[in-house]
Parts: C-alpha cells; structure tokens; sequence
C-alpha cells in the first residue's frame, strides 16, 4: 500500500463517529462471538452471542466485568492465560481451540482469534476476539482436552523442530487420526497447518520490524533464509522482500 492510500484510509477511518459499528455487525451472526477487552481483562465490548451464552439479559450487564465473572472458572482460566500471553508478547493468537457453550446451552469447542489493540503511542492497551463455532467437529467427538492442549503446543513452539508424530503422541492419537482431525477442522494437514502458523509470523515480523530477512525465518521457525522465501512465496505468491516492500513501501 503506497503513502497516498495510507493516508486516505487513515482519514476515512479516523471520521467514524463510533468504532460500536463492529459490534453491531457481529450481533447478526449468532454463532460468533466477538469481544473486546482492556490489558486489566474487564470487556469494553461484546456481541449479542456472547450476551446470551453468559445468561445475561443486557449487553450493559457485561461491560467492566472480567470472564471469571461471567465464565466457568476452568473457561476463564484459559482465556486469561491466552491473554496474558498476548499481552506479554504482543503476538496474536490465531486459531485456538476454546471451550464455549453454545446456544441451545450445550458445551462444545470454539476457534478462537485474538488481535492486539494499540494506542498511538504504539502501546498494547486491550484485545479484540473472535470466535466461530465448531459443532460438528464438536458433536463428533473430534475435539478433546488432549487434542487442544496439542494445538497450543503447537502454536506456542512453531519456531522448534516439531515432529507430527510427537504431536499426535500429545494429542493420545495416532499419526492417522491426528491428521484427520486437523484436516477436520482446520482443512489443512498438520504441516500444512504449521507452514501456515510459521508463515503468518513470519508476515508479520516482515510488515512491523526491520528485522534483516535471514533473521525473521530463524524467528519464524525456518531453517534458513531460502526456506522461508521458498515456502513464503509458495503460500502468499511474493518473496518476502516484496512482500516488506509492499507493506511498507518506505523501505523501498
């Protein structure tokens, strides 16, 4: 994106009277929920979906309140750490499996993705999340403690040599079944899957730092520079040069 259009997205964006239109828009999709809340954890704001699976009757009745006020307490415990560590990393969490009670109040597993929420000054000053819901992956039993802890895991540790064997070990399945279970819910294999998770960190790093290019695939988990611009290139269609170039073109 050229300075230009940088700057005319930036005006537009910055003559909404109200940032509530977000909101708004997830309240007509009733199986996603979608949240934002402070670095304290207390919700700023949250959609008609998450409303009702807190049994509250007013939206109002949720703002300021943390989740362990609103939440099972095993449920609030792992949305807090999740958030801890965003805010401790300032990396987004992207595709973790949630616990989450549905709205015929029946329990089963959501995908979950957390934004970092910045002030002008660059400072993280909250989250922004999403999450779909997976009922049938749920309901067929394809979704488990053991299988979620596996997903973390993977998400936690994509920059070390991680064996899909060893994954499925963690997840107590065979290789087999750990593959069709991703493939489930995920539409992607288990590498694919983590290809996906190393590449997007990799965007990032190349869209925010500086950071010489040989050193963002150490970052990103690559084995050397020519991996990352192999399979960055495969996934995005640019090499991660051009990819840098266009995302911030005064690097040019």
């Amino acid at each position: 994106m050229n300075g230009e259009l940088a700057r005319w997205r930036e005006a537009f964006v910055a003559r909404v009277a109200t940032p509530w239109y977000v909101e708004a828009l997830f309240d007509r999709l009733p199986d996603i929920v979608f949240s934002i809340k402070d670095r304290q954890g207390r919700y700023v704001s949250m959609s008609e979906a998450a409303v009702v699976r807190c049994g509250l009757k007013r939206k109002q009745d949720a703002i300021g309140k943390t989740a362990f006020e609103l939440f099972p307490r095993p449920m609030a415990e792992r949305y807090a750490k999740q958030d801890e560590r965003l805010f401790r990393t300032s990396k987004p969490i992207v595709d973790n499996l949630d616990l989450t009670v549905y709205r015929d109040g029946s329990a089963g597993w959501c995908l979950s993705t957390k934004e970092p929420l910045y002030d002008a000054q660059g400072r993280v000053i909250g989250l922004a999340c999403i999450s779909k819901d997976l009922i049938e992956p749920s309901r067929a039993g394809l979704i488990d403690a053991g299988f979620a802890d596996t997903v973390d895991y993977m998400l936690e540790h994509y920059d070390q040599p991680l064996r899909m064997e060893d994954l499925a070990q963690r997840a107590g399945l065979s290789q087999a079944q750990f593959e069709r279970r991703m493939k489930k819910i995920f539409h992607l294999s288990a590498g694919q899957y983590l290809i996906k998770t190393r590449i997007d960190h990799a965007a990032r790093l190349l869209a925010a730092t500086e950071m010489a290019i040989a050193e963002v695939a150490q970052h990103a988990g690559f084995s050397d520079q020519s991996a990352l611009s192999r399979q960055f290139r495969q996934v995005t269609g640019f090499a991660p040069r051009q990819y840098r170039q266009m995302m911030r073109p005064e690097m040019a």
